[in-house]
């Protein structure tokens, strides 16, 4: 039994973690019991020795805690938060709405516009799409939008920011991948323009296919002061971007200082449209407290999880048996993707992402695509394209967060059975760039390499 146990133990951990994610517990929670479980089977057997279990707090606090990486993540979701609460956001997209209101699927084309300069300014999903939905959604059905496309509009723009830098998704990846974070940020941009850029296509084609799902509004005469008013709302958004993102690629700070300055801008502009008061920042730091204590619970249990199944073999059980499999490197990219993709009706983005990349991690350093890619850039080729198929995550249902995030805030202007229409062409849209980015690596590793080395 002792050795059979010895054999099996990584996969019946891998095998106790999935059926846990299912039940109804809290992730943290899961994570933290199967890793105490199999920890003190691991014990019993001789996998584990109990003074390897006993250095899993130091390991946690060194890991996480310490960590200056991570110090990104609560200062974007604050700044972020910011943004909301003070309402810069909601001036670019009723500014751009106006704009663009004589154009066949104007309406749509904002929501995607707004989503994409708000993803370069932040990376909070829930906030980006509760706030589109609220401002675009009822505008839309007012105006004669079918309702699936314009849930699937706001539901795939507001998604943006999980790919397009400065992004939560990827602080996190580039800490369990020890990866460089700027090249990451830089590598991760233009596959997110060219997503963004995908999405406004489909809705100019779509528009003009069927214009009863996207009518023209009628053209009125510009009102006073208009310019001057999208000018004002495009350019606070567009100082975040750059105090972030500047500040990075122009070397003057690391990411992790980035994401201060960013939060500092956040709040300077908060400030200068006198919209930052004491109950608005109250407001902003208890959200992002619950969001950040979240987000670092998790990310506590999946490194004691990571730890145990490390030493009870489970790096060598997953290679193993990849190589049992014979796929190849191409094949085993594929199956990888597939499983990502399949994850993502179930599962959320920090479940999957603390979960997978840790045992896809030493599978990816041994793949060799001889002249397609280079070694040194495989590994951020691979996280990109990771983050792009995580983008599916939010909207395949039974579990996409994006569509109950729409739906809560959306109420009774589109039935569910829209909200999961209108998202199909756009995760085949994610689907169609995943394949462009597997077919042409230079598209994410091209900018790191013309501006970082």
């Amino acid at each position: 039994m002792t050795g059979f146990m010895d054999g099996a133990l990584p996969g019946l951990m891998f095998l106790g973690l999935i059926l846990g994610l299912f039940s109804t517990l809290p992730v943290g929670i899961v994570l933290m019991g199967v890793t105490l479980i199999f920890g003190a089977v691991a014990v019993a057997t001789g996998d584990l020795r109990p003074v390897q279990l006993s250095l899993m707090p130091n390991r946690i606090f060194g890991g996480i805690i310490e960590n200056p990486v991570l110090v990104a993540a609560p200062m974007f979701i604050f700044m972020g938060i910011v943004m909301e609460k003070t309402r810069i956001a909601e001036d670019l997209l009723l500014a751009l709405q106006r704009l663009l209101r004589a154009v066949p699927g104007g309406l749509a084309l904002a929501v995607t516009l707004m989503g994409t300069i708000l993803a370069a300014a932040t990376g909070i999903i829930g906030a980006s799409v509760v706030m589109l939905t609220v401002l675009a959604i009822p505008t839309m059905i007012a105006r004669g939008y079918s309702p699936a496309l314009a849930a699937g509009t706001v539901a795939s723009a507001g998604t943006l920011g999980i790919l397009i830098p400065p992004s939560i998704m990827l602080v996190f990846m580039g800490d369990l991948l020890t990866l460089n974070l700027a090249w990451l940020f830089v590598a991760a941009f233009l596959p997110g323009l060219l997503l963004a850029a995908v999405y406004l296509v489909y809705i100019v084609l779509r528009a003009a296919l069927d214009p009863a799902s996207a009518p023209r509004l009628p053209r009125t005469p510009p009102e006073p002061g208009m310019w001057r008013e999208f000018a004002v709302a495009l350019a606070l958004p567009f100082l975040i971007i750059v105090a972030v993102l500047g500040s990075i690629l122009g070397g003057f700070a690391t990411p992790t200082e980035a994401s201060g300055v960013g939060a500092a801008a956040a709040l300077i502009l908060g400030l200068a449209r006198g919209r930052l008061s004491r109950a608005v920042l109250g407001e902003a730091l208890d959200s992002s407290v619950s969001t950040i204590a979240m987000l670092f619970f998790i990310f506590v249990g999946a490194t004691a999880f990571s730890y145990v199944f490390r030493h009870v073999g489970g790096e060598h059980f997953i290679v193993e048996t990849a190589r049992s499999l014979n796929l190849g490197d191409w094949g085993l990219l594929v199956t990888m993707m597939a499983m990502i993709f399949v994850m993502g009706f179930f599962f959320d983005w920090i479940e999957i992402t603390l979960i997978v990349l840790p045992i896809f991690a030493p599978l990816v350093k041994l793949m060799d695509f001889g002249d397609h890619v280079a070694r040194a850039d495989l590994i951020y080729w691979f996280a990109v394209l990771v983050a792009v198929n995580l983008q599916t995550s939010f909207l395949t249902p039974p579990f996409g967060f994006a569509l109950f995030y729409l739906k809560g805030a959306a109420g009774g202007l589109v039935p569910m059975r829209e909200v999961y229409r209108g998202i199909i062409p756009f995760v085949a849209l994610q689907l169609l760039v995943l394949g462009v980015l597997i077919w042409q690596p230079d598209i994410v590793t091209a900018l790191p390499r013309a501006l970082l080395e």
